[in-house]
């Protein structure tokens, strides 16, 4: 019979500290819900000065990772240091050591779990990642358990706080992108350097997870195409607004059906304002997921932060001290498939889409210039619902043009823009944003 389990934390920042405190100030509860204690009993981090603002009193700490691996007294290892290259190598050497493993490591999944599952398979590990997409939001478990019986038709979401947020207060502020990023990130919502979150690449990586999950296919991050929130102006959300819509970064994807391919994609994009997602706001995540027997569910929360984060990760940890605790291990697979079972499968090409759009074009305001752009877009089989032109300009100045255009397949859509933007008083490349009117 099992007494304790203990853990043992890789990484002591802001997460690690979170999952301390709860480990602490929720251990009778933990205990009561198991059975047993879990003990969080040895933490590595370089840095062994910072007051974390968190009791270590009886829990060995230091800088040596590779003790803590091997440490008898450790049954289970949360890798919170973040990053590739390092984590990767101390992740394989906890599965190497026979040890189960928790982390929120999202990136380090998307780009290494084939190999990371594989080792966890043959080692007869777990492997546990809830807190790597969603932050606390109880979204992976729901995939692989609630939801296993389904054919999953969608997972539709708002994966990224730093940029829900900035589009959020982009919308409500009209301040340019600049601006609203620096508010963000004095705030503690963005990231010194924000490239993977704006660029949509922090979307791509959990959303390869969820379409793993969702589908049981084999996707490389790499292969989703992606669009960040750069180049968006207060002109785009003015005329979202006047045309019932919000704009949101969405991580999309689609099951078009046993055998076929798979939609995946990440990019900004308007959404009807009676949307459930529409009205996520701030640095909160949401996510919908549909089944073709459950129907449409909803899934909303704190998708990053000290304590939601360290919610997840807590609640892996007493997942797998439970299957310690029967003698087994594996009792879910940890992307819902068995690991072998993964199949690569096609991904629909961005040009075969077939939806309305957004456009917003800068032209010098003169005679004739519309109705060139008009006419490449008509060319392509492209029709257009609306035009708008904010304002006049001076003589020889650039003014936006914005375009609503009725449902066209993209390829089309794309030949248009590149003659538009090829015209001599086209004097910016046109901004294009798809509409999703079903969500």
């Amino acid at each position: 019979m099992v007494e304790s389990v203990g853990v043992g934390l890789l990484g002591f920042g802001t997460i690690g500290a979170g999952v301390a405190k709860v480990l602490q100030r929720n251990a009778s509860i933990i205990e009561e819900r198991l059975g047993f204690p879990l003990r969080l009993v040895r933490i590595a981090d370089i840095d062994l000065e910072t007051d974390r603002g968190v009791s270590t009193e009886g829990i060995r700490f230091d800088d040596d990772a590779e003790g803590l691996i091997a440490d008898p007294e450790v049954g289970i290892v949360i890798e919170l240091i973040g990053g590739y290259d390092i984590a990767r190598r101390l992740t394989l050497s906890a599965i190497e050591a026979g040890k189960h493993v928790v982390t929120a490591n999202k990136a380090l999944l998307a780009l290494h779990g084939d190999e990371i599952f594989s080792a966890a398979e043959r080692g007869s590990v777990d492997i546990a990642f809830e807190a790597a997409v969603g932050g606390g939001i109880p979204v992976l478990r729901s995939l692989r358990e609630g939801l296993s019986a389904n054919h999953i038709q969608a997972v539709e979401g708002i994966l990224n706080g730093t940029t829900n947020f900035v589009l959020t207060q982009m919308e409500q502020t009209a301040e340019a992108f600049e601006v609203v990023l620096k508010r963000a990130q004095e705030l503690g919502y963005a990231e010194a350097d924000p490239t993977f979150d704006v660029e949509g690449v922090d979307a791509a990586h959990k959303l390869a997870l969820l379409a793993a999950m969702a589908f049981g296919v084999r996707l490389d991050f790499k292969q989703i195409p992606t669009e960040g929130i750069r180049g968006l102006t207060p002109l785009d959300f003015e005329a979202a607004n006047d045309f019932g819509y919000r704009i949101k970064l969405l991580a999309i994807a689609r099951s078009r059906g046993e055998g076929q391919a798979i939609e995946a994609r990440v990019h900004p994009t308007l959404i009807p304002k009676a949307s459930m997602l529409a009205n996520v706001d701030g640095a909160m995540n949401a996510v919908a997921i549909r089944g073709d027997a459950v129907g449409p569910t909803l899934y909303y929360g704190a998708g990053a932060g000290e304590l939601p984060t360290a919610s997840a990760v807590v609640a892996d940890l007493m997942e797998i001290a439970r299957e310690i605790r029967r003698g087994g291990t594996g009792r879910v697979s940890p992307l819902s498939y068995p690991h072998g079972g993964l199949r690569d499968h096609p991904l629909v090409p961005l040009g075969d889409l077939h939806a309305r759009c957004y456009l917003r074009f800068t032209a010098v305001d003169r005679p004739g210039v519309l109705s060139h752009i008009t006419g490449a877009l008509g060319e392509e089989g492209v029709g257009i619902e609306s035009v708008l032109q904010p304002g006049r300009g001076e003589p020889g100045e650039s003014v936006p043009v914005l375009v609503f255009t009725h449902p066209a397949q993209e390829a089309a859509l794309r030949r248009a823009l590149e003659r538009v933007d090829s015209l001599p008083d086209v004097t910016e490349p046109t901004r294009l944003i798809r509409i999703e009117d079903d969500l």
